[in-house]
C-alpha cells in the first residue's frame, strides 16, 4: 500500500497507545517544502518505517546481515545520510518526530542512492517499546538532543535514568552507545547517569571495546551552532556489559 504525507501521523506521540506523562520534544513542524513532501510522496514505501507494523525485522528490511544502528533524533538528516554514505557496511535507522526533517532525510537518501538507512517519523520512546526488539542493535546514537536550558525544563530533556535502561535493553551484548552534547550541565548529568552504578553500561576503551567499531561523527548543523556560541563538545561512548 503507497504511504504518502498524508498517512504520516500529524502527531507521532499519540500513533500508539503507550502513554508518556512528560514529553521530550514539542512540535516545532515548519511547512513543508514542495521537495520534501514530493520526496516523502515518493520514498515513503521503500525508505519508511511505521509503528503500526510491530517489531521490526533487519534481515526483511535491510540486504543482507549488517550491524544496525540506530539514531534517535537526527534533525535535518545530513549528518545521519553522510554516515549512511561513509559506512555502507552498517544498516542505519533513524528516528525523529519532525516531519521536515524526515522530508529533508528522504531527499538525501534519494541524492546519495543510499539502500542502507530506514526512517521512522515517531517518537523515539514509542519505536523502542514497540518496535526494537531487546538485544538486537549494535549501537544507538543521540547527537545534540534539545538541552532544555531552564531548570524548569529539565525534567523534559530525553536522556534520564529510565529512558538509558531502555536504550541498554535494545543494545546487543557489547554494543554501543554514543552521546554527544554541548551543554555543560546536561554533559555533567548525562556523566552521573553513566556512572551511578545502576546501568549495565562501562566506558568504552581500549581494554573495553565496544563489539561494532563505533564509527566517525559528522558535524551536525547543532553542533557548528554550539561551537559558533563558544560551547565545548561533550561525547560519550560507553558499551554493554
Amino acid at each position: 500500500m503507497k504511504i504518502g504525507v498524508a498517512q504520516l501521523s500529524d502527531n507521532p506521540s499519540t500513533a500508539s497507545p503507550v502513554k508518556r506523562c512528560i514529553r521530550s520534544f514539542i512540535r516545532r513542524d515548519s511547512r513543508l517544502t514542495r521537495g520534501q513532501q514530493n520526496a516523502i510522496d515518493q520514498g515513503w514505501d521503500c525508505f519508511g518505517l511505521n509503528v503500526e507494523d510491530n517489531i521490526f525485522i533487519p534481515e526483511q528490511t535491510f540486504s543482507g546481515h549488517a550491524p544496525v544502528i540506530l539514531e534517535i533524533g537526527f534533525g535535518n538528516g545530513e549528518s545521519l545520510a553522510e554516515m549512511a554514505c561513509q559506512y555502507p557496511h552498517y544498516n542505519f535507522i533513524g528516528i525523529d518526530t519532525h516531519k521536515p526533517g524526515v522530508g529533508h532525510l528522504l531527499i538525501e537518501i534519494n541524492r546519495l542512492g543510499l539502500e542502507n538507512l530506514r526512517v521512522y517519523h515517531a517518537d523515539a520512546l514509542i519505536v523502542l517499546k514497540e518496535c526494537i526488539r531487546n538485544g538486537s542493535i549494535s549501537g544507538i546514537h543521540i547527537f545534540f538532543p534539545d538541552p532544555w536550558q531552564k531548570r524548569r525544563h529539565h525534567k523534559r530533556r530525553l536522556i534520564n535514568h529510565s529512558f538509558l535502561l531502555e536504550l541498554s535493553a535494545k543494545l546487543m551484548p557489547g554494543g554501543y552507545l554514543f552521546i554527544a552534547t554541548d551543554w555543560a550541565d546536561y554533559a555533567q548529568s548525562i556523566n552521573s547517569l553513566l556512572h551511578s552504578g545502576t546501568l549495565p553500561l562501562q566506558s568504552v576503551n581500549l581494554d573495553h571495546p565496544s563489539a561494532v567499531p563505533i564509527p566517525e561523527r559528522p558535524q551536525t548543523r547543532f553542533e557548528s551552532r554550539g561551537l559558533l556560541r563558544g560551547h565545548s563538545i561533550h561525547e560519550f561512548r560507553y558499551r554493554k556489559q
